[in-house]
């Protein structure tokens, strides 16, 4: 059979760097070609960066990365790499009206372009459209109706995009119609927690399914809220995995690969409707040649590694592809804001995260005592600004009593960190668990100010998870756990009045998290939830305050999404709603 060296660029793309994610794929060809590739593929839309969201509406837009897709094929070939075909996922525009979908001529497409010999070989658009969970793809892209096909030294490669392969029909059956002895599927999936699992399982069926060895080529880095953790695959026709990447890590796959030789041309419109187009690029196989890179199988990260990476890369991607260097953050002592600095300073080097401590005459003397001894231990700057003299300011002008004292407390700490953020540079970064964004258990404008939410999408008790593992792992390797043991076991509190601790307000958080991922994760009602063997007056309890904390939640800063259910585009519900599933709202 014929043999193929494929790579697959596993990389990071920044949206609207257009210029940079260019340069990134000359690089990583050139990787690739002097490591004997005979086909080089790059994630989706790797040159616009994904996902581009409204920028897909703006036709200059859209023009630019027509216009950087041809000037790339031509500088490829004028690096000497024209014979080397390589797939690179763009923003296209359609070239004929899409009635049945309501578009124009010139909506915009999620494509792909197979670029060889200084021109753009094939050009295809993804076929499915994902509309769910943070995708709103039917927003603005029209589908594609081909199954593009390429025919590469003697060997008829598929091409898919994304969901082309999570949705069934489609694609995966067209390429066993087509008797194509490879499908690529160039992603640019978002990370979730446990999606590693599922994709592998993905990838095994839909190989059985194609009839052939499929190879699924995935982005990493992050975007906003979304990290997107590589983990590319490479699975035989009967699922058994040749290849498996590392897990948030950019670089190049190489795998050399022994596939069907190809046979007669096909053509022709498929039972789906999706009308095959053939492009023979080469004819003749290579040489034969002793496997090199027969593949290999990374090392799986733990649960809990995984979510942690999952974290330290999209703060390190929001902070650097927004062209920050530092952040600062409110240390009181507690395991909260100690996680967001253990991450911040496996993000970006304790020496670029400065933490302030702010006491009040309410906080405990340990709360200090721990914000010091997680500097000593991290290595990141600290300084301490008491706000008690704010406090007897504001106190003596208005008279504060009870909650309103109490959040006048937070919403000093809040101004001082803004303050020092305007004055030196740094952005500050929100501290809040998704189990206190949840009912609500958060002042606004007091600790949820910031630019981004590290741990905005993960629950309390895994917070506690992550801070013990990352103490595990920083001793497994004979380092120093970054987190003091009090900010651990001690219980959790705001500290805005004496005595205060969290259970004073919320329920035990072991609980509360259980009843949070039924209802926000999985969409349950309260009799589902119920049912599931809680306390029907703490369900009552716990809906009411999630359901009533929606407008703060609207204005918490953008953070990592871990969860299939992340709050923001995941689950959007509105302000303004009489709708509760306790029964009516109060007015």
């Amino acid at each position: 059979m014929p043999q193929l060296r494929l790579a697959l660029n596993q990389i990071d793309s920044c949206v609207g760097d257009i210029a940079g994610n260019a340069e990134s794929i000359v690089h990583w060809t050139r990787h690739a070609a002097e490591r004997g590739a005979h086909l080089v593929a790059f994630p989706e839309m790797v040159l616009t960066g994904y996902p581009v969201e409204d920028l897909a509406l703006r036709s200059s837009f859209v023009e630019a990365s027509r216009s950087a897709l041809a000037e790339l094929a031509g500088r490829l070939a004028a690096e000497g790499f024209g014979e080397l075909p390589v797939i690179v996922g763009y923003l296209d525009r359609s070239e004929k009206a899409q009635p049945r979908y309501g578009q124009p001529a010139g909506a915009p497409r999620n494509a792909a372009a197979v670029l060889h010999r200084g021109g753009i070989a094939l050009r295809f658009a993804k076929h499915h459209l994902p509309n769910y969970g943070v995708f709103d793809e039917f927003r603005y892209f029209v589908p594609g109706d081909t199954l593009p096909v390429i025919r590469v030294h003697g060997v008829d490669v598929a091409l898919a995009i994304c969901e082309d392969l999570w949705q069934d029909g489609g694609r995966v059956p067209a390429t066993r119609a087509a008797g194509a002895g490879l499908l690529l599927s160039v992603n640019a999936s978002p990370y979730e927690r446990d999606k590693d699992d599922t994709r592998l399982e993905l990838v095994r069926k839909r190989a059985q399914e194609a009839g052939c060895t499929l190879a699924y080529l995935a982005m990493t880095g992050g975007q906003d809220e979304l990290v997107f953790d590589g983990d590319s695959i490479v699975v035989s026709v009967a699922g058994e995995v040749i290849t498996r990447a590392p897990q948030f890590e950019e670089g190049c796959v190489l795998v050399d690969l022994e596939l069907p030789a190809a046979g007669a041309v096909p053509s022709g419109v498929l039972d789906d409707g999706l009308e095959i187009e053939h492009v023979t690029l080469s004819t003749e196989p290579v040489a034969r040649y002793e496997p090199e890179v027969a593949g290999g199988y990374a090392e799986r990260l733990t649960d809990d590694e995984e979510v942690y990476t999952a974290l330290v890369t999209g703060l390190r991607a929001y902070v650097t592809k927004n062209g920050f260097r530092s952040v600062l953050i409110g240390l009181s002592g507690g395991i909260d804001s100690a996680l967001v600095a253990a991450i911040a300073c496996d993000a970006l080097g304790p020496a670029n995260v400065y933490g302030v401590a702010m006491p009040s005459r309410y906080s405990s003397e340990h709360s200090i005592g721990d914000a010091e001894e997680l500097a000593r231990r991290t290595g990141l700057n600290l300084r301490t600004v008491p706000i008690a003299p704010m406090f007897d300011a504001y106190m003596a002008a208005l008279g504060l009593t009870g909650l309103a004292e109490e959040n006048l407390q937070s919403r000093l700490r809040g101004t001082t960190l803004m303050a020092i953020s305007n004055q030196e540079g740094h952005i500050v970064l929100a501290p809040g668990n998704k189990s206190e964004l949840a009912v609500g258990y958060s002042t606004l404008y007091g600790d949820s100010v910031g630019a981004y939410g590290p741990i905005k999408d993960v629950y309390k008790t895994t917070v506690f998870r992550l801070a013990r593992w990352r103490n595990a792992s920083a001793a497994a390797k004979g380092g120093t756990p970054p987190i003091p043991e009090n900010s651990i076991s001690k219980p959790p509190s705001a500290e805005l009045r004496p005595g205060q601790v969290d259970t004073d307000s919320l329920p035990d958080y072991d609980v509360l998290d259980r009843v949070l991922e039924l209802y926000v994760d999985r969409d349950q009602g309260r009799d589902a939830i119920i049912a599931a063997g809680f306390d029907p007056e703490l369900v009552t309890r716990i809906l009411k305050l999630t359901d009533t904390a929606e407008y703060k939640r609207r204005q918490y800063p953008p953070g990592t999404k871990i969860s299939a259910k992340g709050f923001g585009k995941d689950r959007r519900l509105p302000i303004t709603s009489r709708w509760r599933e306790t029964g009516r709202a109060e007015n």
